[in-house]
């Protein structure tokens, strides 16, 4: 049972970010199931898109005090200006605490030199900034006197912030792990993972792909659970409406950065355009560098009239694009530097609303989608393997409908956030009853 008043801590990069959907989600059907939360931001986010779900989150958000770029300053002058935002915070907490304060700078000096990678200097002004944003958390903590765990998403800065905020405020900390903060060395540089997986009360993780990869790095002590995301059903439900009669749109919906293979859908639609197959290409997501480089492949393959690029869009305006799209196409890819995705949520709003769907079999998205079986699945990186999907696809009506229901039946099964939320409710409550002990 929840102890009275007690709350968890959530440790979050920034609060609400337009493409991290799923964590909104989280917390509000945490919410919804009795929990009670409170929101830890490292950054205050500017002209993001906020998704209905985030409007309807009753937990109250502490933004803390950002510290100044690394890039204009040598390590002392850096110092000096960033340590006066935390100073009041790290005062209060040596005085409460100064052994447990002094044991856990200690750490960030000899984290600082094993996980240098040829600079001490970058490691530890890494490791300071985490350092005094926990500082920040921890006096909050403590001074809520309800707070009885922290978890953090994402196991690079928020976990190492959550990691020395449980340290400094003598509360346990979890975390969920996703996609490029598991893969890239330089996120968590040599056995730094394996330490946050010893050191958190448990970890969890939202692909089987995940779970394989993080479970051989833990200690055989350390907790690890698989909990897909899922997504709000009662939002996203199949309906076919507002499909147009005019040339099939083929939908495709990620942040423009390059694991999402946007270019790639862009060299198959050339190739679909020069075969005589008709259609309309959107592309939506947040604007990165990366959309340029989209944008130019667009220029440069002459397909302005029917590939076309758009900003980020709401949950809910969102839900009115799929239900005018009659394929919706994904062509994900591992990077040069390891990053990817796990199972992109928008391949599963796409599959509740009825749409059959085209992506690749990396990571976990085999996972979702069963090639042949509730969709098509191509080798990454294969703009000629894609194109021949799709035309396939929009050639099969037949087909499309059996993926879709197919699809459908998937989604209901495995990805119901409201059910598999209840996973993480039950972890939680462990941790607070052993917190009463």
């Amino acid at each position: 049972m929840q102890l009275p008043e007690s709350e968890i801590g959530y440790i979050l990069k920034g609060f609400p970010r337009t493409s991290e959907t799923f964590i909104s989600n989280e917390i509000y059907l945490l919410e919804q199931a009795g929990l009670k939360i409170s929101i830890f931001s490292l950054k205050k986010l500017e002209g993001q898109k906020v998704h209905g779900v985030s409007r309807r989150i009753n937990a109250a958000v502490t933004y803390l005090p950002e510290p100044s770029a690394y890039q204009n300053a040598g390590l002392i002058r850096w110092i000096f200006d960033n340590i006066t935002l935390f100073s009041r915070s790290h005062l209060r907490l040596f005085s409460m605490k100064p052994w447990v304060y002094a044991g856990t700078l200690f750490s960030v000096v000899s984290m600082s030199f094993k996980y240098a990678d040829g600079s001490f200097k970058t490691a530890f002004r890494s490791f300071l900034k985490e350092f005094l944003q926990a500082g920040y958390i921890a006096v909050e903590v403590l001074n809520s006197g309800r707070i009885r765990h922290l978890h953090a998403h994402f196991c690079h800065t928020a976990t190492t912030v959550a990691m020395f905020a449980a340290k400094l405020s003598e509360v346990p900390f979890s975390f969920t792990a996703h996609a490029k903060d598991i893969y890239r060395t330089d996120m968590n540089p040599g056995d730094l993972l394996s330490r946050k997986l010893q050191r958190a009360e448990f970890a969890v993780t939202c692909t089987k792909a995940n779970y394989d990869y993080l479970d051989r790095l833990k200690p055989a002590t350390s907790r690890l659970y698989r909990i897909y995301h899922g997504i709000d059903l009662k939002l996203f439900t199949a309906s076919n409406n507002n499909r147009s009669s005019g040339p099939p749109l083929i939908l495709s919906v990620g942040r423009f950065v390059e694991k999402k293979g946007f270019t790639y859908l862009v060299e198959a639609c050339r190739f679909l355009k020069d075969e005589g197959v008709s259609f309309i290409c959107r592309m939506i997501g947040g604007f990165d560098a990366y959309a340029e480089t989209v944008q130019a492949s667009i220029d440069s393959h002459d397909l302005v009239d029917i590939v076309t690029i758009h900003h980020a869009v709401t949950q809910e305006e969102l839900k009115s694009i799929y239900q005018t799209a009659a394929i919706f196409v994904l062509p994900c890819r591992i990077t040069d530097d390891g990053d990817r995705d796990g199972i992109p949520n928008v391949l599963v709003e796409a599959m509740a609303m009825g749409l059959p769907v085209i992506s690749t079999n990396i990571s976990g998205i085999p996972e979702l989608i069963e090639d042949q079986e509730n969709g098509l699945l191509v080798p990454q990186k294969d703009p000629r393997a894609l194109a021949d999907a799709i035309q396939s696809m929009l050639g099969n009506p037949g087909l499309m409908k059996e993926f879709a229901l197919k699809g459908l039946e998937t989604v209901h099964r495995d990805f119901d956030a409201k059910s598999n939320t209840l996973a993480l409710k039950q972890l939680f409550e462990q941790c607070l009853e052993s917190a009463r002990k």
